[in-house]
C-alpha cells in the first residue's frame, strides 16, 4: 500500500509540474534546459521549493527525474531539422543576445548539464554530438548574415 502511495504521489508531481510549469514554456528545449537548471550538481537533488511544500520530497525527486529524463528522450528522437527549430524557438528568448548565447554555449558546451543523471555515456555522446551540430548550423546563419564579429 505505501509503495502505491508513493507512486500516485510521484505521479502527482508530474502532473502538476508539467501542467503548470513546462506547459508555459514553448519549446522542448527551453523545457529541458528549465529542469535540468533545477538539479544542484553538488547534492545531485532536484531543488523546487514550490513542489517541495506541496508533496514529500522523495516523490518531487523521483518526479522531476522522470521528467528530465522523458524530455530527454524526446529530444533524442526527434529529427535534427525539427530540433533546429526547436532550438532556435528556445534561444530567440534571448533577444538581442540570440548570436552570443549561440557562440557561448558553442564555446562552453554548457549543454552538457542538461543531461539527465545515470544515462549510459552513449546518449550523453549523441546529446552532445546532435547539440554541436545545431549550434554550428545556428553559427553558421550568423555568419551568412554577415553578424559574426
Amino acid at each position: 500500500m505505501e509503495a502505491f502511495l508513493h507512486f500516485q504521489q510521484s505521479r502527482m508531481v508530474i502532473e502538476d509540474f508539467t501542467s503548470r510549469t513546462l506547459a508555459v514554456i514553448p519549446s522542448d528545449f527551453g523545457r529541458l534546459y528549465y529542469v535540468s537548471s533545477l538539479l544542484d550538481v553538488d547534492s545531485r537533488q532536484y531543488q523546487h521549493d514550490g513542489l517541495r511544500d506541496l508533496y514529500p520530497e522523495s516523490a518531487v525527486q523521483e518526479g522531476l527525474s522522470h521528467c528530465h529524463q522523458e524530455l530527454f528522450s524526446r529530444i533524442l528522437e526527434t529529427p535534427l531539422p525539427e530540433l533546429e527549430r526547436d532550438l532556435r524557438r528556445c534561444l530567440q528568448s534571448a533577444g538581442e543576445q540570440f548570436w552570443a548565447v549561440v557562440r557561448s554555449w558553442s564555446e562552453s558546451r554548457v549543454f552538457v548539464a542538461m543531461c539527465p543523471q545515470g544515462l549510459p555515456g552513449y546518449l550523453n555522446d549523441l546529446f552532445s554530438s546532435n547539440m554541436t551540430a545545431l549550434l554550428a548550423i545556428l553559427a553558421a546563419g550568423e555568419v551568412n548574415l554577415g553578424l559574426a564579429s
